[in-house]
């Protein structure tokens, strides 16, 4: 259902893609100026959202940047000026792009925690990890599986998810980093994600534009995950997340929360829950913006981060000793649970994996399970 609603998703994107609307724009500086701010207005799919999060008001944007607009000497100019536009609706997703380069905004993931270091977590990999396109895996201490998930860009197979799990069949629950997983393929999330379930759950909601109205949008669709068709990993999972979990990891995020054999740690993810169009301004630049929006199983947007289920922050002092708070606070957790219920824990002769939880309503504070 959810690959069937993408592409659908996918299609109405390619439709729009292209079209400013009826009106048609000179190609000067406010030509350009006017067609790039009616394209946000018509398409953007998170005014509300932004609204409500920090008071952003679009028609007050086009009076301020006007301005700006009519004094731009050069197409240098006018480029940064429509890039700091840009910039006011905080969305890392929205871009644009001509000869001079690339617009982005940063501040989602650069005015927060950094949460992770990649040097500490060489002293947790150590040399001898493994590697399946692109995902690093190793055995903690205390028997504590340790994946690295940093990309969903390239996209892995079932046969590597599978090997990996078998290989980690040992451990008595898995710490699963994805911090820093700026995004990439949804498909790849969902791959992953669907390793951690028996049962088809839903997951969340998917709307696009139906009209230019900012409030425009079709009725929310559900998104489902379903389970792998490979081996199945139902031990415990911890998820470990800070601000530069983005896009696909930040739609990973929401796919994770929903099982009950999982528990979120960490810091507030970075969002950007937008699937994304492009357009084309008259000058032939290339603006990309956020036009479907993904929501919670509560309907609640996720585009400005998910809060972790327990948060936590790496210390001053672990981080000057070379520890990992995030890691250490994830393996402690695993180990309560598992010390608790280890009569739970059992092989399964279909999926190989399986740590069976009980058929009821799961609270994601492990102490309820």
């Amino acid at each position: 259902m959810f690959k069937k609603l993408l592409i659908a998703t996918i299609c109405v994107s390619t439709l729009l893609c292209g079209c400013i609307g009826e009106e048609e724009y000179e190609n000067s500086y406010y030509g350009n100026f006017d067609a790039l701010w009616k394209i946000i207005d018509e398409h953007y799919c998170f005014f509300d959202v932004a609204e409500r999060e920090f008071g952003l008001d679009w028609n007050c944007v086009y009076d301020e940047y006007k301005t700006y607009a009519d004094t731009c000497k050069n197409d240098a100019e006018l480029f940064n000026t429509l890039g700091d536009m840009l910039g006011e609706l905080r969305d890392g997703h929205v871009n644009l792009i001509s000869m001079y380069g690339t617009s982005y905004y940063w501040d989602w993931k650069l005015n927060h925690p950094v949460n992770f270091s990649d040097s500490i977590q060489r002293n947790y990999l150590r040399n001898d990890f493994k590697l399946t396109n692109g995902i690093k895996y190793t055995t903690l201490t205390d028997s504590i599986g340790y994946i690295y998930c940093e990309s969903f860009s390239g996209g892995f197979s079932i046969n590597n998810l599978s090997l990996m799990l078998l290989n980690l069949k040992e451990t008595k629950g898995i710490v699963l980093d994805i911090r820093n997983n700026g995004g990439g393929l949804i498909t790849a999330a969902e791959k992953l994600a669907s390793s951690f379930t028996d049962e088809k759950r839903h997951c969340g909601y998917m709307q696009h534009k139906t009209s230019p109205g900012h409030n425009d949008f079709s009725e929310p669709e559900k998104i489902y995950l379903e389970p792998s068709q490979g081996v199945i990993w139902l031990r415990p999972v911890v998820v470990l997340t800070n601000r530069g979990v983005y896009s696909a990891a930040n739609h990973f995020v929401m796919l994770m929360k929903e099982l009950p054999n999982v528990l979120i740690l960490g810091d507030k993810t970075g969002g950007g829950s937008g699937m994304p169009l492009s357009n084309t301004l008259p000058n032939g630049w290339i603006v990309r913006l956020s036009a479907c929006p993904t929501l919670d199983v509560q309907g609640s947007s996720t585009e400005f981060g998910i809060e972790p289920d327990q948060w936590v922050d790496i210390t001053s002092e672990d981080w000057n000793n070379g520890r990992d708070t995030m890691i250490e606070a994830a393996k402690t957790i695993i180990l309560e649970y598992y010390e608790k219920n280890s009569n739970k824990i059992a092989d399964n002769s279909k999926y190989s994996l399986i740590f069976a939880p009980e058929k009821q309503k799961q609270s994601r504070v492990w102490r309820n399970w």
